[in-house]
């Protein structure tokens, strides 16, 4: 399977266009040590907006806030790049170990995140706006109705739910006070690993279900499935690299790699692409209809 950056698809049941597959920022910066510098994030916002890429996604915790400074940085110097791109971050995570409440889904954590957010993105409106995990302190209805006034105040136009479970997700698009005024999307972690792939039992009938679009995150799992790990080279031990990485060293994992290259040798393409290509089409077969459109997220 091939698929361009610029062959679009809805967000579930919105009618915003984004490119099938979107640009994780989780490691623009070098303030966790496993990042790059903004040079190089730049060289690769350039490479994947010169192939028609329009979505990315950050969070207010990548790299201790570097991430989304980064993406400012690159949207200030051409304003123009600000309309072109949909650009999404994340709250829930807390920036300050002192105060309780920068993190979480309560209101004031998330109208503080939010104003961060604009703040570091040099923008006034972010495109879409994820919890970024479950928070079981905080009713669903006080985080919805935030979120409402956030979008009814024109600072946010799409909502969505990451690593959140299937029955809390559904309360929140269900949510009626007042409802948002926009779609409702949700990533969830996903790769040909089988051992990931607990979206299918719940969370895909969910998305289905209430139309909401589906954006599996790490779909190479950290770059493991990328095909530069093999069992004579993992290269896990090379500065920058993630501990994620070091954790898929084992049989399991590698038989699934050697599947991979075995595969990218048959079609005559790369390991990566194929990783890519099952979580784009394989991987919703059972629970989708032909008509479904959904978004591979790279992010993290």
């Amino acid at each position: 399977m091939t698929m361009s950056l610029d062959e679009y698809v809805t967000l579930g049941r919105s009618g915003l266009r984004v490119s099938p597959f979107c640009l994780g920022a989780m490691t623009f910066g070098e303030e966790f040590g496993i990042g790059c510098d903004a040079a190089t994030a730049e060289l690769i916002l350039d490479h994947y907006v010169g192939h028609g890429g329009n979505f990315v996604d950050t969070a207010n915790i990548y790299n201790a806030g570097r991430s989304e400074e980064i993406l400012g940085g690159y949207l200030a110097r051409d304003p123009s790049r600000r309309h072109r791109l949909v650009i999404a971050t994340k709250f829930g995570g807390s920036m300050s170990s002192g105060d309780p409440n920068t993190g979480g889904a309560s209101r004031k954590a998330i109208i503080h995140a939010c104003e961060r957010s604009l703040h570091r993105l040099s923008t006034d409106y972010l495109d879409l706006y994820w919890q970024h995990w479950s928070d079981r302190f905080t009713p669903i209805e006080e985080t919805m109705r935030a979120l409402d006034d956030l979008v009814c105040a024109g600072k946010v136009r799409y909502v969505g739910f990451s690593d959140t479970p299937a029955w809390r997700t559904a309360r929140g698009a269900d949510d009626r006070t007042p409802p948002v005024t926009g779609h409702r999307s949700l990533p969830c972690r996903s790769s040909i690993r089988s051992s990931e792939r607990t979206v299918e039992g719940e969370l895909i009938p969910m998305a289905l279900e209430f139309g909401l679009g589906v954006t599996p995150w790490s779909p190479l799992r950290s770059g493991f499935l990328s095909g530069k790990y093999t069992r004579s080279s993992t290269d896990a031990d090379s500065p920058g690299r993630s501990a994620s990485v070091k954790r898929n060293i084992n049989d399991d994992a590698f038989r699934v790699v050697d599947a991979l290259l075995a595969t990218a040798v048959e079609a005559n393409t790369t390991p990566a692409r194929c990783a890519l290509a099952w979580v784009a089409t394989a991987a919703w077969r059972r629970v989708t209809d032909p008509g479904s459109t959904h978004t591979v997220s790279t992010r993290g």
